[in-house]
């Protein structure tokens, strides 16, 4: 008799609540659709800084607005991509240590890390919020001579750092079922 190959994931291993796998895929899925869109918006911001060059150098005027939706454009490109870049581990990391410990302490070290950022980022999101209204309640616009309102940009940012805080504790929830042994499937 032959035997039967054995599961890559034994039913002895034991998994991680129902509800977190849903959760972790469900963040993960928004991340990457969400990030997808971000990506997009260097064209926007490329396109608008090349007609503001195209004006200024061809025509001999300048646009009032160029600079500011720029810059708008780019803070909703950074803030919405967040949540995919950590997703895929690209994002910048400063260290004296962490690239000198075994994967099992860089494990441990993310699990007592991470509720740090989370708690951060619950805050930064908080604040968010509380701009978002105000800006909303108030008709707040910028104070520049184009004047925009800064509602819709400022619920695109909160947006960013609420995907922040979802894709966080996402992957503190993969780091711990790696810490722990437990299968994310």
């Amino acid at each position: 008799m032959s035997q039967l190959p054995v599961d890559p994931v034994a039913p002895s291993i034991r998994r991680m609540p129902r509800p977190v796998v849903v959760y972790v895929r469900g963040v993960e899925r928004l991340g990457r659709a969400v990030g997808a869109l971000a990506m997009v918006l260097t064209f926007v911001l490329a396109a608008i800084l090349l007609e503001a060059s195209v004006a200024r150098l061809a025509f001999g005027t300048s646009h009032i607005w160029s600079v500011e939706l720029a810059q708008f454009t780019m803070s909703a490109y950074y803030l919405l991509g967040g949540a995919l870049s950590e997703q895929d581990a690209v994002h910048v990391r400063m260290d004296l240590f962490y690239s000198r410990l075994s994967p099992r302490a860089k494990l441990v070290m993310d699990c007592l890390t991470t509720p740090l950022v989370l708690v951060y980022l619950a805050f930064l999101f908080y604040g968010g919020i509380r701009s978002s209204l105000w800006a909303i309640e108030n008709n707040q616009v910028n104070y520049t001579p184009w004047a925009p309102p800064m509602a819709p940009i400022k619920l695109i940012m909160t947006a960013g750092m609420g995907l922040m805080l979802l894709q966080q504790l996402a992957i503190f929830f993969k780091d711990l079922a790696r810490l722990l042994g437990r299968a994310m499937e």
